[in-house]
């Protein structure tokens, strides 16, 4: 039985500081008869097959869909369900995907069940793909039996003027159709996010409970209302755990794509931090304002279910977490004044990025509620984060001194129930930090210059010729590495631009043909056999040869995967925006790719002043029978030669895009625009002081102090990203500085930018 208003209020009195999630029993909320987390984890991929299945959407197959729901499935699975236990059988995808949008109406779906079959009709717990293979294969048996004139599978035409018959049914599986939009985040399918996600819908039940008299309604967080709907989308289940609750989650609950009011997102946190002394939001369980979310994420971490780079053995992948951080004053221990105005808190990472130090003055916080530090995004490399108090010296210089710290370190968090962690710094401050499970991101690559090479792959050097007992190296290209997020070499790229011998006193090298001038990308990092001098990898994973290209075009490239690129230039343009790039496929394949210029889909950049360089980014789309409208797998800037890559494109051949774009362009303008000619290693700035992409603040806790680029994501402003140390360093290297053993700069002119075809 629910708790009398009395029994509520005494029991309110009662709860202590040290009340905690996991001290919730069955005995003080409703017991959970379902395997939310196996559920959910099924639900997340059901509901991506429907946000991939664009024809469900259209109006004619919504219309059939309820039809076939109504007429033909409700009564069978009526029939076959014995009891309260319904028969292990699924339907076919559109007739599940209105049941599911049914049952997310929890009362109108009861009423329509006891109204046509005088029972409430339950979904089989069916979590795992064979059992579900198994299940829909049953399930067209018995439909063939009983319906044997109608087709098991939806095959309406999709431009038919279908007629809404059930408006109520169709308004709910319409207003549904952009649910997934909520979920489609990685770490939500990941086992530890769905536990926790447990523990804190039970502790959203208790407070529906035990304090939602006289508040007003309460708002899901993300993580609990995944469990909320997937509870829901399991009728039988959920009426029957949910009966003494009925009205709480009917008249206290904000529904899914409801209008949130500000009011009842501060009571919902007011009252959970009454009973658990902890911070509502968490890293993945924000509170969602208007339906959708209000603030992207700053980067696009969509994991795929291939990942195409686990071929390259070199190239490692990168793994991201959301991390959010809040600050809670001790109540029993307030700062003075001045002392609250002179002090601050300090974040810093525990590995990587160095330069990266927010401050935080203690006169932001308060002892009445948990206050949000920041939110941001880490790779996982980079270990942890530390908080230190700081109180500003006297004196002229003013410098700070370090009273006390706390480090949260990701594994203990990962460990760590519900995913956070608390701790204390100098008694003065109650640190909770959350976390999600990481999981794969982009890949992040860059190209960086390097010596030139012969046709072996040895750098050219009087250590390889004295090793080669002074043999004659034979043959010059152009070498670029390949670096990760990291840091770590993990290709080599080499461009051919002559041939021909050299030794003491004897021949030099002479350009070759434009034909021969192929670019190839070898697996791995150097050999080096002293210092810096080395040897590339031997394996080659990819090659693009230059071809006459055909009328209209200026340039054209064959890739070893097949593809080719086309490159045009308007004649009447004089600057970059006049490009055209064109990219198709010779080979047979499942997918088509597209080349557009600019930052377009998720990496698109609204702010004017961040639009300065964008002729200098192209991003791949990739189109399939899945996704006929596209989808966006890699960012490029080819001037740059940067490469942000998904798991599922393949980052050799957007390295070779890259490539061929810049010189392309280069020999197009008779301008070295990327340091093509640049024949030295530059000093890269050092692991650990600004490391690419290992730290990205969430927008929402960027500020004008926080203006620095490094925490920023790397295609806002890629030229302070990533050429602070790189573009100075070009221009003081000159081509002329480079050895003659390697050849004069009137050579690499003739190889890479031309008045015309040698």
């Amino acid at each position: 039985m629910s708790p009398s208003p009395a029994a509520a209020t005494r029991h309110r009195t009662e709860i202590s500081d040290t009340t905690t999630l996991s001290e919730i029993s069955e005995v003080d909320t409703v017991r959970l008869s379902l395997d939310l987390v196996s559920a959910a984890k099924r639900n997340i991929v059901f509901l991506k097959a429907v946000s991939e299945s664009q024809w469900l959407h259209e109006k004619a197959c919504a219309v059939e869909a309820i039809r076939r729901y109504e007429e033909l499935w409700m009564p069978l699975i009526s029939d076959l369900t014995v009891g309260s236990t319904p028969p292990m059988i699924l339907p076919p995808l559109d007739i599940e995907w209105v049941w599911f949008c049914h049952t997310l109406n929890p009362v109108s779906y009861k009423q329509y069940c006891s109204a046509r079959f005088s029972k409430l009709i339950g979904k089989p717990a069916i979590f795992y793909e064979e059992n579900e293979e198994y299940a829909l294969m049953r399930c067209e048996e018995y439909w063939m039996n009983r319906y044997p004139n109608d087709s098991f599978e939806n095959e309406v035409d999709l431009k038919s003027d279908q007629v809404v018959e059930n408006e109520d049914l169709f308004n709910e599986v319409m207003k549904h159709r952009y649910l997934y939009v909520k979920l489609s985040l990685p770490y939500m399918s990941e086992l530890v996010y769905l536990i926790a996600a447990r523990k804190r819908y039970k502790g959203f039940l208790y407070l529906l409970q035990r304090f939602s008299e006289g508040c007003s309604r309460s708002v899901p967080s993300l993580d609990i209302l995944l469990m909320l709907i997937t509870h829901q989308s399991y009728a039988t289940v959920y009426a029957e755990d949910m009966k003494e609750m009925e009205a709480e989650m009917m008249e206290k609950v904000v529904g899914i794509w409801e209008t949130v009011k500000d009011k009842e997102v501060e009571e919902t946190k007011r009252i959970w931090e009454k009973a658990f002394d902890q911070p509502y939001e968490k890293a993945g369980g924000a509170v969602d304002f208007h339906g959708l979310a209000s603030v992207k994420p700053p980067m696009y971490w969509d994991v795929s279910d291939i990942d195409v780079n686990t071929k390259y053995k070199s190239l490692l992948p990168r793994f991201l977490l959301e991390v959010c951080i809040y600050v809670r004053l001790n109540s029993k221990i307030k700062p003075e004044k001045d002392e609250k105005r002179c002090s601050f808190l300090r974040l810093r990472m525990v590995r990587c990025h160095r330069e990266m130090m927010i401050d935080k003055p203690v006169s932001s916080f308060s002892s009445d509620t948990w206050n949000k530090v920041s939110q941001l995004y880490c790779e996982f490399g980079t270990k942890g984060l530390m908080l230190e108090f700081h109180k500003q010296g006297s004196g002229f210089f003013k410098s700070s001194k370090v009273e006390g710290s706390a480090m949260f370190l990701w594994n203990d968090l990962l460990r760590a129930y519900s995913l956070n962690l608390e701790r204390e710094i100098d008694r003065q401050f109650r640190i909770v930090v959350s976390i999600t499970p990481p999981v794969q991101a982009p890949y992040l690559l860059k190209c960086v210059p390097d010596r030139v090479t012969d046709d072996s792959g040895a750098m050219i050097s009087e250590v390889i010729l004295k090793m080669n007992h002074y043999k004659p190296q034979e043959g010059r290209w152009l070498s670029r590495t390949v670096l990760d997020h990291a840091g770590r070499e993990c290709f080599i790229v080499r461009t051919r631009v002559a041939g021909g011998f050299w030794r003491r006193g004897g021949e030099r090298p002479t350009a070759v043909k434009w034909e021969d001038r192929i670019i190839e990308v070898r697996e791995g990092s150097w050999k080096y056999v002293a210092g810096s001098i080395g040897r590339a990898p031997e394996k080659v994973v990819g090659t693009a040869t230059p071809r006459e290209p055909p009328e209209n075009s200026q340039a054209s490239w064959c890739f070893s995967t097949g593809d080719e690129l086309l490159i045009s230039w308007q004649s009447s343009s004089t600057s970059l925006s006049g490009i055209t790039l064109s990219l198709t496929n010779q080979a047979s394949s499942d997918s088509t790719m597209k080349l557009l210029k600019g930052r377009k889909m998720q990496y698109k950049v609204d702010n004017e002043e961040e639009k300065e360089d964008e002729a200098d980014f192209v991003t791949i789309i990739r189109y399939t029978e899945d996704n006929p409208t596209g989808r966006a797998t890699a960012l490029l800037n080819w001037k740059l030669l940067l490469v942000e890559v998904l798991p599922e494109e393949d980052a050799v051949l957007a390295i070779l895009i890259c490539i061929s774009i810049l010189r392309s362009v280069s020999e197009l303008r008779k301008e070295d625009l990327g340091g093509l000619l640049t024949r030295r290693r530059v000093r890269e700035a050092k692991t650990g002081g600004r490391d690419w992409g290992s730290v990205v603040l969430h927008p929402c806790s960027l500020s004008p102090s926080m203006a620095s680029p490094y925490v920023k994501p790397w295609y806002w402003n890629a030229k302070s990203v990533i050429t602070s140390d790189v573009v100075q360093n070009l221009s003081k290297q000159s081509a002329a500085s480079s050895s003659q053993v390697e050849g004069g700069d009137k050579l690499y002119k003739q190889g890479i930018i031309t008045t015309g075809h040698v």
